[in-house]
């Protein structure tokens, strides 16, 4: 049976549209809800329009009422909200003295999860915001009445813990603890938060209590892996979906090649607005990402500009920047049908409820299949809707394009996560022996390696061993030292000299590389310029910039292998994963043209070198591997288009990007002693990214082989060799000698 034309049909044609097809619709699975919900709770939940549960959510509520740890991971508006509330809410109406714990990674969504319980209004149920914007006067109120109390990890760990003794009465009496979009919990934040966790599970335990985690998240590749790592204990997962999906129109849109030489296309941000014009026109309601705020202002702009003064009250953008009355007014719009096309950062990729939108544009592949799944799943919940990936000259979003099937067919990532790095671990012992004594016996929830560390602080000074276990032995408040967004216990604070304003951090070992002086600095998506940079007083001055040139620095990067932890034979040779230390010495600094990627200045620097350990994969080709490729310089860039490539791909197999990640290739590695490639995590400590890729390495080089093979390039261009952030300025790179390489490898492995 033919499928129907749909109203954005018309649109979608021409030598742009790389690929389209049809999602079908699937139909609901449901229950009744269960005879023995609270009386109050089911009339509240019927008067709300819910008079059945999808099987997912029976499922969840079943599990939780077992007592069992609960992870909840199906699609975008699968109802995994109701999934969480059903239990705490069938217990709080029955008991009200009992407590309830919700975590969210933005102030937003605990706004919008406020709304919804308020809109329930289940009897006996008192939900409260606790953040930093709640006033002072109010806290002390919240915590003696609210049984549900929605805050943030960082409000947790350095405005609740730290200060136990207020909260007692919540702590004994703590009965859930719901932490919802738990895929955002990845990489370095996650860590930290897994960390977090634990103090809340010890210091629940010291006043009584052991809270019960539901948790939910989006389609990720190991929810179970990621939600034992969290909270430290097993969970069950809940993850067949029964919530009905309509049919979906998924299109992914290739800019025109606009010189085929260099791998130049056209603006990703132009053709989006051309699309977001054409479906307002038609009065479809769309939103459209961008991965910066500067980006949704241009394409907000661009599209005002083809429609004229009758759309003109119909489009906004929404980003951070905005008050909260701001967004919350264009919230209400949207909801209310009064807007037909908002441009968005990943402000609303999360779970806040925007209504009832027809189509979503994504400019750029996101990072991450997740993300770019719970972007499309904003729109068409409940008729049929349109998905659209608008390709940037990135190399995975080329390999998209050409390998469609790549994309859609791929199953989420793996969201990866190490909370006993040592970087990050060691604030967090030090903020748990301040909020009690860590003996062997409540530091097991602590974890093994907490317990080694607090010896070593405690041998450090820092701890002091006491009859009841290691304590704090300072004067200060080491929860307040911690950033829950970074590995560095010291970070450069980066300074508006217009405004005075501080405009975020940078992790010390990253500043030489981007708050430099002379270098533009991003922030937000509005540019700066760096004034200077002061390691000592941990600031860099920075001021706002206009100019059309984009920088990238120049430097020279050691690599030394402390220890080999894991060697294999993959792929026809010696595959190794272990620790290593990198040391990144920043010399100079290039400007290149935003327009043409031209370079047109290099500027040398005087910075000190900065050493920092990690993890890394790295491996040597045989030798017949690189014959014919083992004349200079062929050699160098046949292996360092080799790293690039790899490094580019490797998001596709773990939730990262390709930002985290470093990577150094050499003609000769003076302890291996022959051509070596790493690819190391670009975080302090590592957090198990370059061991996702030893684990795939098979997988990970056959996607790199595609696209290589695929890009229409000839020498190498930024869709496929060419990187943002090379430290040689993506010289030399040999496009050819790594596909033969990769090649080579890949016959060997079959």
């Amino acid at each position: 049976m033919a499928a129907t034309a749909a109203p954005w049909d018309v649109l979608l044609t021409g030598e742009e549209l790389a690929h389209m097809e049809r999602e079908p619709a699937h139909e609901a699975r449901t229950v009744p809800l269960p005879d023995d919900l609270d009386p109050r709770l089911g009339e509240a939940l019927r008067a709300g329009g819910v008079g059945a549960l999808f099987t997912h959510q029976a499922e969840a509520l079943a599990a939780a009422r077992a007592g069992r740890h609960v992870l909840v991971a199906t699609g975008t508006a699968s109802g995994k909200t109701l999934a969480f509330n059903l239990p705490v809410l069938d217990t709080l109406a029955a008991e009200p003295k009992l407590r309830a714990l919700y975590l969210y990674p933005t102030k937003a969504l605990a706004q919008d999860q406020a709304r919804s319980l308020a809109a329930l209004a289940v009897p006996r149920v008192r939900a409260a915001i606790y953040d930093g914007d709640t006033e002072p006067e109010h806290r002390r109120h919240i915590r003696k009445w609210a049984n549900v109390i929605l805050t943030n990890p960082d409000m947790l760990s350095v405005g609740v813990l730290p200060h136990h003794d207020r909260w007692g009465d919540v702590l004994a009496s703590l009965r859930y603890v719901v932490v919802d979009e738990a895929h955002v919990y990845r990489g370095v934040f996650g860590s930290h938060v897994a960390n977090v966790l634990r103090r809340l599970r010890r210091l629940a335990a010291v006043y009584g209590s052991e809270p019960q985690f539901l948790l939910a998240s989006a389609t990720i590749g190991n929810p179970a892996e990621l939600g034992a790592a969290l909270i430290g204990s097993a969970v069950d997962v809940v993850d067949r979906d029964g919530a009905p999906r309509p049919e979906r129109t998924i299109a992914l849109w290739n800019p025109p090649l606009i010189d085929p030489e260099l791998g130049l296309r056209g603006s990703a941000l132009g053709e989006a607005s051309r699309l977001l014009a054409g479906l307002v026109e038609q009065e479809l309601r769309t939103i459209c990402f961008t991965k910066s705020r500067k980006a949704a202002e241009l394409v907000h702009r661009f599209t005002r500009e083809r429609l004229g003064r009758e759309f003109a009250e119909r489009l906004s953008p929404y980003r951070a920047g905005y008050t909260p009355a701001q967004r919350r007014d264009i919230e209400r719009r949207l909801v209310e049908g009064e807007l037909l096309g908002v441009t968005a950062t990943d402000a609303l990729e999360l779970g806040i409820d925007i209504g009832l939108l027809d189509c979503a544009i994504s400019v750029g592949f996101p990072g991450t299949v997740a993300s770019l799944r719970q972007q499309w799943g904003r729109a068409g919940r409940r008729e049929a809707g349109l998905a659209v990936l608008v390709a940037s000259e990135d190399a995975l979003d080329q390999f998209f394009m050409r390998e469609p099937e790549a994309l859609l067919s791929r199953r989420a990532e793996a969201a990866i996560l190490d909370h006993a790095n040592p970087r990050i671990l060691d604030g967090h012992v030090r903020a748990a022996a301040f909020e009690a004594p860590i003996s062997d016996a409540g530091g097991a929830v602590l974890g093994a390696a907490a317990i080694e560390r607090a010896e070593a602080l405690a041998a450090q000074g820092e701890l002091t061993r006491t009859p009841a276990g290691y304590a704090w032995a300072g004067r200060d408040y080491p929860a307040g030292r911690l950033s829950l967004r970074s590995a560095s216990a010291g970070a450069i604070a980066v300074l508006d000299t217009a405004t005075g304003q501080v405009l975020g951090s940078v992790e010390e070992e990253r500043a030489p590389s981007t708050v430099h002086e002379g270098a533009v600095y991003l922030h937000l998506g509005e540019s700066y310029r760096v004034l200077s940079l002061d390691l000592a007083a941990r600031a860099a001055l920075v001021e706002p910039f206009t100019g059309d040139y984009y920088t990238q620095t120049k430097r020279e990067t050691l690599t030394a292998i402390e220890e080999e932890q894991r060697t294999e034979q993959r792929l026809g040779l010696d595959l190794s994963f272990g620790r290593v230390s990198v040391t990144e010495h920043v010399i100079a600094f290039q400007k290149r043209s935003i327009r043409t990627q031209e370079a047109f200045d290099l500027v040398a620097l005087d910075l000190p070198p900065h050493t920092f350990d990690t993890e890394a994969v790295w491996f040597c080709p045989e030798q017949w591997m690189l014959d014919g490729l083992e004349r200079m310089p062929t050699l160098l860039g046949t292996l360092h288009a080799a790293e690039h490539s790899l490094i580019a791909l490797l998001p596709l197999w773990a939730m990262c990007d390709r930002w985290d990640i470093g990577g150094l290739s050499t003609n000769l590695h003076p302890q291996t002693g022959l051509p070596t490639i790493f690819v190391y995590d670009g975080h302090p400590g590592g957090v198990g990214i370059t061991e996702r890729g030893f684990e795939r390495f098979e997988g990970w080089t056959e996607d790199t082989v595609r696209m290589l093979d695929g890009c229409p390039c000839e020498r190498g261009c930024p869709s496929c060799v060419q990187s943002p952030k090379c430290g040689n300025l993506n010289e030399p790179l040999d496009k050819a000698g790594a596909l033969t390489l990769l090649r080579r490898m890949l016959d060997a492995g079959s």
